[in-house]
């Protein structure tokens, strides 16, 4: 009996040798196709990656390459490398005009006005529609967000006429206030998100230690909205920095002009000096560039998670 029982089971232990070796070869083949679906895949999808890049810094690239080249070189060869070196007086004629140190006291006058005054406001009214029960709260927030549907260039006409009764024509707060009002809206969606993430716990232990709301507000709410305040500080910044058209309607003087519209001033009559242009171009783009740098790490750190675990 024991010799039939050894048998029979070195037989089946053999059966199921030869299922591995006849499963073995699937099994590989299936595995190696997965590899080989998982490598496109990736090789695929850097590629697009590499594409979508190679499209966004292709005119920043130009703007670059352009400003290290004479004029007759930029247009003989649009995207060629500077053949008779760098040719960095671009660059010096530029800084050393008094013209573009007055535009950029400008720029950073509408931009300090714009990012201030908009963080202070869309703070306080983020506040407001997520912490602050009152009547009608949700009615005034969804009209308040119609204006994420109306960009500035859609109501530039009544603004224009707005500006020019209010006598703030070829005066910078005729920029600031119109970019105030119409950067506000996302502000305040962005805050007001931000500030109903937080617990309510936090809040009711802020009370019961005798905070009153505005003590709340400022001493804890604030603080820990921080990369919601970041955020925020960051579009305005760049949407203040680079407004074009706003300016172009509004300021007729050359010495109220901010940064984006000093780029006419190398435009003649019968030409323009488009080395010079590439080269203000690339100086317009760094201070934002910068700034976003710094406020990055505020934009990903999440909601409130780390700020409280901290």
């Amino acid at each position: 009996m024991i010799g039939k029982e050894s048998t029979v089971h070195a037989t089946q232990t053999a059966d199921e040798q030869a299922d591995v070796h006849v499963i073995s070869p699937d099994v590989s083949t299936a595995r190696r196709a997965f590899r080989y679906d998982l490598v496109l895949a990736t090789i695929i999808k850097y590629a697009i990656l590499l594409l979508v890049t190679a499209i966004v810094m292709a005119p920043v690239a130009t703007a670059i390459l352009g400003s290290m080249r004479t004029t007759g070189e930029f247009l003989a060869r649009p995207f060629g490398l500077p053949r008779n070196g760098i040719q960095w007086t671009n660059y010096t004629n530029i800084l050393e005009s008094d013209s573009f140190w007055t535009a950029t006291k400008n720029s950073l006058i509408i931009t300090v006005g714009v990012a201030g005054i908009n963080i202070v406001l869309a703070s306080m009214l983020a506040f407001a529609f997520s912490r602050v029960r009152f009547f009608g709260r949700g009615l005034v927030f969804n009209i308040l967000s119609f204006g994420l549907l109306f960009p500035l260039v859609v109501a530039i006409l009544p603004l224009f006429i707005q500006i020019r009764e209010f006598g703030l024509i070829d005066n910078l707060w005729g920029i600031i206030l119109p970019l105030v009002a119409f950067t506000l809206p996302y502000s305040v969606v962005i805050l007001r998100n931000f500030f109903i993430a937080i617990p309510s716990e936090l809040e009711d232990a802020a009370y019961i230690d005798g905070c009153t709301t505005l003590g709340f507000f400022r001493r804890i709410l604030i603080p820990i909205a921080r990369p919601g305040l970041a955020a925020v500080a960051t579009l305005n910044v760049v949407a203040a920095w680079n407004e074009y058209f706003l300016p172009l309607l509004v300021l007729t003087r050359e010495d109220k002009w901010p940064l984006p519209l000093g780029i006419m001033q190398f435009q003649g009559q019968f030409g323009t000096e488009w080395a010079l242009v590439m080269a203000y171009v690339v100086i317009l783009m760094v201070p934002a560039l910068i700034f976003y740098m710094f406020a990055e790490r505020y934009i990903v750190t999440g909601l409130t998670g780390g700020e409280l675990k901290g």
